[in-house]
Parts: C-alpha cells; structure tokens; sequence
C-alpha cells in the first residue's frame, strides 16, 4: 500500500463538513438570540417559542431546523434572546465597502465585539484591494431591498473576478457577517471556474 488509508480520508471530509456545520450552527444561533429579542417574548418559555414560533423567529427557527441543528441549541438561543439565559449582548450593524473594481458590497454583522469585528472586515477589504467606507457610502447603490442594487458594475477579466470573488467568500467566511450583498455581474464562465 502506498500509506493512504480510507479512515484518514473520511476523517479529513468529515473535518471540512463539522467546521462548516460549526460555523452556520454559530450564525443560525445569534440570529435566533436578536430574532427572540425582538420578539418581545419576555415571560414565555424557549419551549413555547419553538413549537409557535411567529415572525421572523418562526423563519430563523425553520432555518435551523432545515440545517438540522440540535434542538438544544435552538432553546439555549432562544433563552438567550427572551433574557432567559446568558444574556448575549449581541450588536448588530451594517458595514458598507467597495472591492476591486468599485463593486458596492454591504455587510449586515451581527457579533459580540463591535471592534474586533470591524477591524477584521477591514482586513478582509484592505488585503483583497477593497476599503471600507462611511455610514451610506454605498447604501444608496441598494435601496431598501438589497438583492436587487439599482445598477450593477459589469466585470469582464478574469483575475479582476477572481478577486472580487474571493472577497466575497472571504467575507462569507467570517462568523459574525449575516450575508453579504454586492452589485457586480460577472459571466458565467468566471461563476462556474471559480
């Protein structure tokens, strides 16, 4: 044998497939903690909230539930949120940037530390050629629905694509980032190489 084994190579898919799993049971849960918080729900118990969820609670407790994260963790967030818990002390914002290329990208974050996290997203601009900017800077370029910005900025080479790309992934990537919007249209080709 040439020294592989099959335990070693399910270990190392299993490795990648628990990190990522880790990372979304991490987001999934802060945004069941703000969507209980906002819910108002003080007084009632995580049980309740779970079997009757309404609003945007209900949506984020689907999303868990579709992930197939433990219910455990669904009623630790939702103490969390209601007050019940440890309370969390989570922040949320909206960073605005513009990577290579002056594609807009808008950031929603969610986290405990306020400045950690914007000086890592800084470094995550600074490093792919990119800066952060001001409140509104690049807001106005998505109104008030962000997956549709009123232009977009069309990228047709290659390498430019593949930065703006791994950007993007990059700040996906981050734990306290929510979702990223931006306005470029890259083709397709550029899509499926990367």
């Amino acid at each position: 044998m040439s020294g592989h084994s099959k335990w070693s190579t399910i270990k190392h898919k299993k490795g990648i497939a628990d990190a990522k799993r880790g990372k979304l049971f991490t987001k999934l849960g802060r945004a069941i903690t703000v969507a209980a918080a906002k819910a108002n729900a003080k007084g009632l118990k995580a049980e309740y909230l779970m079997q009757n969820p309404v609003g945007p609670l209900g949506i984020t407790i689907d999303k868990a539930k579709a992930a197939s994260m433990p219910k455990e963790n669904i009623l630790r967030a939702i103490d969390r949120g209601t007050g019940e818990g440890v309370t969390s002390g989570l922040d949320e914002f909206t960073l605005e940037g513009y990577g290579p290329e002056g594609v807009a990208i808008l950031v929603p974050i969610l986290t405990d530390n306020r400045n950690r996290t914007l000086a890592e997203i800084r470094k995550i601009f600074e490093l792919a050629g990119g800066s952060l900017g001001q409140a509104g800077s690049a807001a106005y370029v998505f109104g008030s629905d962000p997956e549709n910005p009123s232009f977009t900025i069309p990228v047709t080479d290659k390498e430019k694509a593949q930065r703006i790309l791994r950007l993007i992934e990059n700040l996906e990537d981050q734990d306290d980032v929510q979702e990223v919007y931006s306005n470029f249209d890259i083709p397709d080709e550029f899509l499926e190489e990367a």
